[in-house]
């Protein structure tokens, strides 16, 4: 039991206790002190064992009747008085204790203790999670989706009750408490030694600005992961060390951005990243030319920045562009109306991008927008998750699909989501894509291409790591370290079926000390420590697990000659190809 729990306990429950004992000590002591008569009838005393065991169990109205010898009347008047007054005490220690339970105060200091418990009995990685809003809530259901730990602190009790009701595949450690005081987080285990970091997302900059310092100074060796949604906290945060930051306005804008200027890039992260998930043959390909942004708050002007960057005309239409900032040439109204986007030029844009903070608005916007001109390439933003459904119903499903009204929808909540796991759990992915971003359209054809070549443009790829090391890949670090060979096209046969190739694509080898190998030939000689990045199948991956784990199936793959795997069997063909049995067969 925590210190907190015991100290309300004892500062509560002082005074109970002190009239309880009171009251027992003057009703043991009068019991001494009051005559009576033995079974002789001579004068007789009670002594103080016999009075504390009266006392004991009158006090407690069980009775066992007068003892050792029956009572005088002036031992029957105390008794009278002693039952009332031990009576009265203990209603009003219960009573108390009572009220106790049921103070806030209590309660929380009993969930703080308990909550600290179950952090320390962890021994998975884990992650320590600041805030449970849509963010948090779909983050921490991905990662137990996939079988990983994650401690939750959120400052609204209501959302912690929302954990505690959610139907996860694991128990999820979830703590009432501001995240930023530093004493908060070291009781969410951000020093306990299966922490691997601190993701904060709450849906306040200056708070996940004093999570990420608190745990920068805490514990430096740790990942922090950490939303940012104003260009100053992204400043302020990159300025003592936190690269990893988020701002999910920024991300999606620079997609967005990406997609018109080069679609096959766009394509490569959303299949790496899996937002969309998209096939070949839905590829989004947003068009060159006039685009209107209804909205100029956080999210218009990141998309407005990011599509003037590569040369795209914008008209921004905005309820309020002189206290917003909006550029010269901006539309007054909220894009609601058909005489505000008439004079903002749809007749001749080609893209309309819905961002404004009301999702009823955006909604609107859209309907209105594709009444105007039924062909306009649409995005809206979607600022709550419960809105999801209406969302839904207007998405595309492809975009061939003549009755959805919506191209694309931005989800902060998803979208930070992803971005998140990528970060935690393929740092090495994360890498890759930051490389492909600084590649030119044909590089990235070059790629789809290969990708397309073994998992066909109806299937989208994931991604996966397999590391040379004694527990990353057994079975080649044994081959390497005897001396031999193992080629990074051996990686690529099926463990079953040798001439058989699985459908897998080699993205990048990391080597210690040597930097990266992208998109490496099939002919390079693999090294112990040597981290490679696959794109392909998922069956694939399972047949790769084990050709890596499995020293028989490597050989077999490398040799093309089947090892026996029991003893048994190891001893019987080691007999076979003994030189006594070779003379005998020659």
């Amino acid at each position: 039991m925590s210190n907190e729990v015991i100290f309300l306990i004892f500062r509560r429950m002082r005074l109970p206790l002190i009239i309880l004992v009171l009251s027992y000590a003057v009703s043991i002591f009068g019991f001494t002190l009051v005559p009576g008569q033995d079974d002789q009838g001579r004068p007789w005393h009670m002594d103080f064992f016999h009075a504390f065991y009266f006392v004991s169990f009158m006090g407690s109205t069980i009775g066992f009747g007068e003892i050792p010898y029956p009572f005088t009347d002036a031992q029957r008047y105390w008794a009278i008085f002693t039952i009332y007054l031990t009576v009265i005490a203990w209603l009003y220690g219960i009573g108390t204790l009572i009220s106790l339970i049921q103070e806030p105060a209590f309660r929380r200091a009993i969930t703080h203790a308990r909550f600290r418990r179950a952090v320390r009995r962890l021994r998975d990685p884990f992650y320590l999670v600041c805030g449970y809003g849509d963010t948090g809530e779909h983050l921490v259901r991905v990662m137990v989706d996939r079988f990983h730990q994650a401690v939750v602190v959120d400052i609204d009790p209501d959302r912690i009750n929302h954990l505690e009701i959610a139907q996860l595949p694991m128990d999820v450690p979830g703590l009432t408490a501001d995240a930023s005081d530093p004493t908060i987080l070291e009781d969410a285990g951000l020093r306990h030694p299966a922490c691997q970091g601190v993701v904060a997302l709450t849906n306040d900059d200056s708070a996940n600005l004093h999570i990420a310092l608190a745990a920068r100074l805490l514990a430096p060796d740790e990942r922090i992961i950490v939303r940012a949604e104003s260009r100053a906290a992204v400043a302020n945060l990159q300025s003592f060390g936190i690269h990893d930051v988020i701002n999910p306005y920024d991300s999606f804008a620079e997609w967005l951005a990406m997609a018109i200027h080069s679609p096959s890039l766009y394509l490569i992260h959303d299949w790496m990243i899996g937002l969309y998930h998209r096939p070949l043959a839905d590829l989004l390909q947003p068009p060159k030319g006039l685009w209107i942004i209804c909205g100029f708050g956080r999210f218009g002007k990141a998309v407005y920045e990011n599509l003037r960057r590569e040369g795209v005309e914008v008209i921004v239409v905005d309820a309020y562009p002189d206290q917003n900032g909006a550029p010269a040439g901006a539309i007054l109204g909220r894009g609601t109306e058909a005489a505000t986007l008439k004079e903002a030029g749809i007749d001749r844009a080609v893209g309309i991008v819905a961002g404004t903070n009301d999702d009823a608005d955006n909604l609107s916007i859209i309907l209105t927008a594709k009444e105007l001109k039924p062909g306009l390439f649409t995005v809206a933003r979607q600022n709550r998750s419960r809105n999801g459904a209406l969302f839904s119903r207007m998405l595309k499903e492809s975009p061939d699909d003549r009755t959805g009204l919506l191209d694309l929808v931005m989800q902060p909540a998803e979208m930070m989501a992803q971005k998140v796991v990528a970060l935690m759990m393929a740092p090495m992915l994360v890498r890759f894509l930051a490389y492909a971003r600084q590649q030119d359209n044909e590089w990235a054809n070059i790629l789809i291409s290969r990708i397309i070549d073994v998992t066909g443009e109806d299937e989208h790829p994931v991604t996966w790591r397999i590391k040379i090391t004694p527990e990353g890949a057994p079975a080649v670090y044994e081959m390497l370290r005897e001396g031999r060979e193992v080629m990074l096209d051996d990686l690529e046969h099926d463990p079953r079926y040798r001439e058989k190739r699985l459908h897998v694509v080699p993205l990048m080898i990391e080597r210690p000390g040597e930097g990266s190998i992208m998109l490496p030939d099939m002919d390079l000689s693999l090294r112990l420590g040597d981290r490679i990045l696959f794109a392909g199948l998922p069956e694939a991956r399972g047949s790769m697990a084990l050709l890596v784990h499995n020293y028989n199936a490597l050989e077999y793959v490398v040799t093309g000659i089947e090892r026996p795997s029991g003893l048994v069997w190891r001893w019987l063909d080691g007999l076979r190809h003994s030189p006594a049995q070779e003379d005998i067969r020659n």
